[in-house]
């Protein structure tokens, strides 16, 4: 090997590489640090932005740019200049606004494949010839924007300019297709700020289209947003929405109110100090990357002044090059080897994995398909059940009937909320079912459960006892369906493995602080006990012990494991202590609130109002004839008359041609669904209230059902209470508002 004195600039240089050599493997750590941050600064100028604090978020990018330029990160440097080119435009500076977005379009072009980068500058680009009246250029840009981009929160965006474009040209129809999937958005980053504009956008449509109240409702639902949310522009805009609507309604005295608020918004806003300043900030920084765009043109141009050097630094760089190589080839060849192989493994593994959720995810969708399936064919013989056994009630039965049928009726709502835990077993572990907050009596919840299993207790020759601590306050706020079926399941299953004996079920009160109280419950036996190895699963799906006793006393053996899933909604956890011949005792602690400590906007359980619904008449949509005939008794038991619709198709043609005091639509039905005929209605009844009645299955949505035009959902089989309660609140309230106008 010959050796050489190195130059102190050719030493220089081979450091500079070594150490580019050693550092090069923590770029993509410090990358990744670098998009957290970005995003965090993208979120901020969001922020500012929709708040129309638009000096902070020219700040806030001009942070990001300057992070993005110093870590190379090219992708965050065209992201910027998106977000300064939407900024300026905001402002109404389209000059700035085309410059930085020329900036973009440049680095685009050097960057190998950016397809998100390439839906935002087509976004931005829609955004400018939308602001030039030119919507069906606008429309083009946006088309080809969303085939670029899956991002959720570009796409929001990208619906509301849709929405403003098809305003623009006067097809309102398509208009309140995109505001109205905007007002239910999921949007992480946007989600207040989008629906918002949605209002905003509604109340501007209905103006148009001569519908004042729900131009007025949609007002006041972006004004309620924009003061939550400090959104000054959208406040300004809703109050002159308000302001036009009521005066074409003439409500003057309101319409003055309005507009007295306006001119008090525009003075906050619009001050000559504030525009100053913004104008100023966004010259400065356009300035700032024209002169660093020009000083790039001048280093290139020295760098080719002094080409007559390249080929002795060529020289040097390539004898650096090959030394390092020289030093590092056998390390890099070991290297490569150990990577070949932990490759092979690696792909091997991922194969493996890759087949396992493949599987898991099919079974997942078994499970489910399964689920729904079985929860409608249990629905329609329930939904019989339940509203005979509502009618028989109201026949005036005689008291030892009356008894059988209440318990009937118990075992029945029962059953529906057991059906509805099993379909949504998948939601709790999840983390997605939360309980409801409703006042209800403990010790009256408690005791209907033992009335309701006293049956079950007399063939096994069983007590039930109740040890209630007389302490606990009466009202409490909780979840009381929930609670019922957490104690079903716990005394139920104790019975099952409990004869000649005894079954106590304990509620005694810990503590209280304040609006908490904590409670402590327990459901003991006396009966045949658990084994210590089959503690260990007893709370698992199916699991009974073992299969004689499966065999002996029946069940699913899915109680328990129902119990546990219930009380992790609460935040609670189920114990056990059994000896096997001796007994169990299942016991666990809530912390619920009281009725003293709870805002009066909570919707308490008793609350509800009674109305005279004698001499309605209204369309039901149901191709189900058991499920006909039970809607129509129930109706006409409170004067209510009814038309019959089989179909969705004579649904449409009925409503066309009658008129109704509202339409009860089920959802799920052969040839077209619910939803589809409910939006066909509303292409020519916006007036008449549409009620939902679905056995939700897994995949359906209620923001869908009211995003089609229904008013209210009911789900089945429903209880009669509920039933009246809402063909009262949205037909019998829509027929009075409508008489009085």
């Amino acid at each position: 090997m010959i050796f050489f004195k190195p130059h102190k600039k050719r030493l220089r240089l081979l450091v500079l590489l070594g150490l580019f050599w050693c550092v090069s493997p923590l770029w993509s750590q410090n990358s990744d640090e670098v998009d957290e941050k970005l995003s965090q600064f993208y979120k901020e100028y969001t922020n500012y932005k929709n708040q129309n604090q638009l000096e902070q978020a020219l700040d806030i990018l001009d942070e990001a740019r300057k992070l993005a330029e110093s870590s190379l990160n090219e992708k965050g440097i065209i992201d910027t200049y998106h977000r300064f080119a939407l900024l300026n435009l905001q402002r109404g500076d389209k000059n700035n606004a085309e410059f930085f977005l020329a900036r973009a379009a440049k680095l685009l072009e050097s960057y190998n494949s950016y397809p998100r980068g390439e839906g935002f500058y087509k976004y931005v680009e829609a955004k400018l010839l939308y602001s030039s009246d030119l919507n069906f250029a606008a429309m083009r840009r946006l088309a080809d924007a969303k085939t670029l981009s899956n991002d959720r929160n570009l796409l929001n965006n990208m619906l509301l300019l849709e929405g403003l474009i098809f305003m623009s040209i006067e097809d309102y129809e398509k208009a309140a297709v995109s505001f109205n999937s905007l007002v239910v958005n999921t949007d992480d980053i946007e989600k207040a700020y989008l629906t918002t504009r949605a209002h905003l956008g509604l109340a501007d449509l209905n103006i148009r289209t001569e519908n004042y109240e729900e131009s007025i409702k949609n007002g006041l639902s972006a004004i309620t947003l924009a003061r939550a949310n400090n959104f000054s522009i959208e406040l300004l805009q809703a109050n002159e929405y308000l302001a036009k609507a009521n005066e074409l309604r003439a409500n003057y005295k309101l319409a003055l109110e309005y507009k007295a608020d306006i001119v008090q918004i525009k003075d906050s806003i619009f001050t000559l100090e504030k525009i100053k300043a913004e104008t100023n900030k966004a010259d400065k920084l356009a300035m700032q990357e024209a002169e660093t765009e020009i000083n790039r043109q001048d280093e290139r141009i020295e760098a080719l002044s002094q080409s007559a050097n390249r080929s002795e630094i060529t020289a040097i760089l390539t004898s650096a090059f090959l030394t390092i190589i020289s030093l590092l080839a056998v390390s890099l060849y070991r290297n490569n080897q150990i990577k070949l192989k932990t490759n092979d493994l690696l792909q091997t593994k991922n194969k493996e994995l890759q087949a396992a959720r493949d599987a898991a995810v099919q079974a997942m969708e078994a499970k489910t398909n399964f689920l729904s399936t079985v929860s409608h064919e249990l629905r329609t013989p329930l939904y019989a059940v339940t509203g005979l056994t509502h009618l028989l009630l109201e026949e005036n039965p005689s008291e030892n009937q009356k008894e059988h049928l209440k318990s009937l009726k118990f075992s029945g709502d029962y059953l529906l909320n057991f059906i509805n835990d099993i379909l949504q077993i998948n939601k709790i572990d999840a983390d997605k079912l939360e309980p409801s907050s409703i006042e209800f009596h403990l010790k009256k919840i408690l005791s209907e459960v033992i009335d309701s299993l006293q049956q079950s207790a007399k063939e096994n020759n069983t007590k039930i006892i109740l040890d209630f601590d007389d302490e606990i306050p009466q009202h409490l706020m909780s979840d009381p369906l929930k609670l019922s079926q957490i104690f079903i399941n716990l005394i139920g299953n104790s019975i099952k493995f409990t004869k000649n004996g005894q079954v106590t079920l304990i509620a005694k009160l810990l503590k209280k602080e304040e609006e908490n109280v904590t409670i402590y419950f327990e459901v003991k036996d006396n009966g045949i006990g658990i084994s210590k190895e089959q503690q260990q699963h007893i709370f698992d799906s199916f699991e009974q012990g073992s299969i004689q006793i499966n065999r002996e006393y029946g069940g699913t053996g899915l109680g328990l494991t129902i119990v546990k899933s219930l009380l992790g909604l609460f935040d609670s956890k189920i114990q056990l202590k059994s000896v096997e011949g001796k007994g169990s005792s299942f016991f666990f602690e809530l912390v619920l609130k009281s009725k003293d400590s709870i805002v009066d906007d909570i919707p308490f359980e008793l609350e509800q109002k009674e109305y005279d619904l004698n001499g309605m008449h209204v369309l039901v949509v149901e191709d189900n004839k058991i499920n006909q005939v039970i809607t129509k008794k129930m109706l006409l038991k409170r004067g209510i008359s009814c038309d019959i619709a089989e179909n969705g198709l004579e649904a449409i043609d009925q409503a066309n041609r009658n008129q109704f005091d509202g339409i009860l639509m089920d959802i799920h039905m052969p040839g077209i669904s619910g939803v589809e005929a409910t939006i066909e209605i509303r292409k020519f009844d916006r007036e008449t209230p549409i009620i939902a009645l679905t056995a939700i299955s897994l995949d359906d949505s209620l923001e869908a059902f009211y995003a089609a035009g229904c008013n209210d959902v009911v789900t089945k089989p429903f209880k009669p209470e509920v039933f009246y309660q809402k063909i009262g609140e949205n037909f019998l309230e829509h027929k009075q508002k409508k008489s009085a106008s």
